[in-house]
């Protein structure tokens, strides 16, 4: 059954699209219930959250056209247009607000402490202080982190390219989760045998210098769950291919991009899991009675042919073993 807990609601929004100035207007019938996501940027592995958001929330009794209105907007890479939005959708009140990745979960728990908040793909919760610690948070924010299994990435590594010594790590400083996984690579690179070098990239269009600092210093490159350089990921796949240097990747989908291999979790999965939440919220729980969640299971993903043109010949083994082989 579900409840009508915070009763009938006109929702009419009207979101600005950043620095263009221009307008989208949506509107929800006076029974919706209205969910709220923004991502701070557009990539796959962001994209399938949100899907898996929407399927989850359908799967739970709750669909647009019928009792839900489900808004959806990107602050393409720009921190200061995730506060916008974040202030947008604060004004109008929304049942619940899903902000997917750090940097939009971080706008919008700074700006609200009422409206029930179940951020997503968040490396380190409380890290990025959006909670305390673990536990129920007692506040109006709860969700789901994707932090990386780091010590299995760098092993795989070393299996798959044995005699590498070092990890060339392009990454965005400006990203509170991207400092947090480059920590994880160092720490569980250096008890593995790795030297790491870092290549920082404030914004995409950095993307590709960033990495082409790490040619002739690093034997391999890996590309953590960064937003940023997720956003501009070809470009480190065109350097790995150019120049013969393996590429990884910590999350699946850019296994599809030109990584040739991954060990991650389904993203999609990810956003079913945090849709379980929002719909229990929208069902009367509070936010703050769940406590946020991490993703156990993982996927290896492997591109043999990519692994090819960078230098890597993938065993037999390892390709059987694969979640999937990306042809």
């Amino acid at each position: 059954m579900i409840s009508k807990r915070l009763g009938s609601k006109l929702f009419a929004a009207t979101l600005a699209f950043g620095a263009l100035g221009l307008t989208l207007p949506f509107a929800a019938q006076a029974d919706d219930f209205v969910v709220a996501t923004t991502a701070i940027v557009e990539h796959p592995a962001l994209d399938a959250v949100r899907d898996g958001v929407r399927d989850e929330l359908k799967a739970q009794g709750f669909e647009e056209g019928k009792n839900l209105t489900f808004l959806y907007k990107s602050a393409q890479g720009n921190p200061a247009t995730a506060a916008q939005i974040a202030r947008e959708y604060i004004g109008k009140g929304p049942n619940v607000i899903v902000p997917i990745a750090t940097p939009s979960a971080q706008a919008v728990v700074a700006a609200t402490k009422d409206i029930p908040v179940v951020f997503s793909a968040v490396t380190d919760p409380v890290a990025a202080k959006l909670v305390s610690g673990p536990g129920a948070s007692g506040t109006n924010v709860t969700g789901v982190s994707d932090l990386s299994p780091i010590d299995k990435h760098i092993a795989l590594i070393k299996e798959l390219t044995p005699n590498a010594k070092t990890i060339g790590v392009p990454y965005n400083p400006g990203e509170a989760n991207s400092v947090v996984l480059l920590d994880l690579v160092k720490k569980h690179g250096a008890a593995q045998g790795f030297e790491v070098i870092a290549s920082p990239a404030t914004k995409t269009g950095e993307v590709l210098t960033a990495t082409q600092h790490l040619i002739g210093k690093a034997d391999v490159i890996y590309v953590a769950t960064d937003n940023t350089i997720i956003s501009a990921f070809e470009a480190v796949v065109k350097v790995g291919i150019d120049h013969q240097i393996p590429v990884y990747a910590g999350d699946t989908d850019s296994v599809k991009r030109g990584a040739m291999a991954a060990l991650g979790f389904d993203y999609y999965d990810v956003g079913r899991q945090t849709g379980k939440v929002v719909a229990e919220i929208l069902n009367g729980k509070k936010a703050g009675d769940i406590p946020f969640q991490g993703v156990s299971k993982t996927n290896l993903f492997v591109n043999p042919a990519m692994a090819e043109k960078m230098g890597v010949t993938l065993s037999a083994d390892v390709i059987a073993r694969a979640t999937e082989v990306v042809k």
